[in-house]
């Protein structure tokens, strides 16, 4: 069985029950450093190392980033979606399934740009947001109702979590390696 801190290397998310602008400012911080961590992170690994995972069953580094981008790039679009809908209800989709396609194979060089050409959009639109587009909803048909700053602090989570898993699985083959 795995273990939690194996799962959850940072801990869960937790969102405070109010966000107030200082949080949401940390938050877009993290978001906006998370390219620049993985990149330094993943500088200079080899396949051998690439190809470990951070846990056994786990994914491997390159399986990581690609989920991060493809989860960030599904946030951001929930994101634009609360912003421009009435509370619409979003898409959940299966990343288990997107981390076995085709794109999935190519150098983690492309998902580390995505990234970070996300974070700029988004962190350009939410440095305009006010009080009330910070409330807006969407509804997931899973976890229910979620609030734009809620999502952003899940979204800063999510890449801490996995810049996590990335550096445990570095730790993990460099101790089967020495």
């Amino acid at each position: 069985m795995v273990e939690e801190r194996e799962r959850y290397p940072i801990g869960t998310f937790a969102c405070p029950e109010n966000v107030t602008r200082d949080v949401l400012e940390r938050w877009m911080e993290q978001i906006r450093t998370l390219p620049a961590q993985i990149q330094e992170v993943v500088k200079g690994l080899d396949e051998a190392a690439l190809s470990s995972a951070h846990r056994d069953g786990g994914w491997t580094i390159p399986q990581l980033v690609h989920h991060i981008a493809d989860s960030h790039l599904n946030y951001y679009v929930r994101i634009k979606l609360a912003l421009t809908e009435e509370q619409p209800t979003i898409r959940p989709f299966f990343e288990d399934r997107w981390a076995e396609l085709a794109d999935s194979a190519l150098p983690v060089e492309h998902s580390i740009q995505l990234i970070e050409s996300l974070q700029v959009r988004l962190i350009h639109l939410l440095q305009s947001l006010t009080a009330e587009q910070r409330n807006r909803t969407f509804v997931h048909p899973e976890a229910g109702e979620t609030t734009v700053a809620e999502c952003v602090g899940f979204y800063a989570w999510h890449g801490e979590h996995h810049l996590a898993h990335i550096k445990n699985a570095i730790k993990r083959y460099q101790a089967r390696t020495s």
